[in-house]
């Protein structure tokens, strides 16, 4: 039986989340309340069907039942049902125009006469327990619709129960850092293709721009030590316990030098035959800057 329990911040793509899981296969409910987890999970178990994969979303719009996630969580594991938790955050300012632009009524403010700030603010806090106990957490502040499919895609799709899921991502410093990322690698100090007129309009994922990144002396012997690190840190993350990994490589716009690098790494640990999901958060972002 397999249970991916999804929660996090309201405005924050939960339905894309579960609609996708669904695409994928998995028997999904939407608003389930916490006491309800441990039948769920006895359901799947007990199932031979399509219940035998399932994906439920808890959050905030449970009211004060939602108290008594964490408690809920506890005896899951205590009664041996093994789940994963997914936690979807935005920052304040992209989940206030989410509201403003979708009309959409935040679930605090039905039982509160808060606005909607004080009510997204609110929501951040009750949550902090649930985020802190989260094995997979996305921020979509600067995420598609379509990005967020695939990363659920990558992450889910013949992910195994157990082990870890690697997140290689490059993106732009420009447009901020990824939250999730655990390990940040900055490869602004690489030869820039933005200044070269032929290559500005291409990613690092063509081969002339990712040939010029590659073929500086510095950028092989940076990618070799990144090798190194990385192949010495993941063995130490698995006995801990970790259950994903995400590794961000920033440039100035995401378009060129980290997308070269992200690729590389993703595939290097490919090669090894780890789980891994490889995402260019910036590459078809507008206004890129210097690259």
């Amino acid at each position: 039986m397999e249970l991916i329990i999804v929660t996090g911040m309201s405005g924050a793509g939960k339905s894309r989340v579960i609609n996708a899981l669904e695409d994928l296969g998995y028997f999904c409910v939407d608003n389930v309340p916490p006491l309800m987890l441990e039948k769920f999970a006895q359901l799947g178990q007990s199932s031979q069907g399509s219940a035998q994969k399932m994906a439920v979303v808890v959050d905030a719009r449970g009211g004060e039942m939602f108290a008594d996630f964490t408690g809920a969580l506890d005896r899951l594991r205590q009664d041996g049902f093994p789940f994963r938790l997914l936690f979807l955050d935005a920052d304040d300012e992209t989940l206030l125009r989410r509201y403003k632009e979708g009309r959409r009524r935040h679930p605090l403010l039905e039982r509160t006469a808060l606005t909607i700030e004080d009510a997204i603010r609110r929501e951040r806090e009750l949550l902090r327990p649930a985020r802190q106990e989260a094995d997979f957490y996305f921020d979509t502040s600067l995420t598609t619709p379509a990005q967020l499919r695939e990363r659920v895609v990558q992450t889910f799709l013949e992910s195994p129960a157990q082990g870890m899921l690697v997140q290689s991502i490059s993106f732009g410093f420009k447009n901020g850092l990824p939250k999730e990322a655990d390990l940040v690698f900055d490869v602004r100090c690489l030869p820039n293709p933005f200044y070269v007129p032929e290559l500005r309009d291409h990613t690092g994922l063509e081969a002339p721009v990712r040939d010029y990144v590659m073929a500086a002396p510095q950028s092989q012997e940076l990618l070799r030590r990144l090798y190194e690190l990385v192949d010495f840190l993941i063995p130490l993350y698995l006995r801990e316990g970790k259950s994903q990994l995400t590794i961000a490589m920033g440039c100035t716009g995401g378009r060129h030098r980290s997308v070269a690098f992200a690729q590389a790494m993703g595939e290097h640990l490919q090669a090894q035959g780890l789980p891994v999901a490889i995402t260019h958060r910036d590459k078809d972002r507008t206004n890129h800057g210097t690259g």
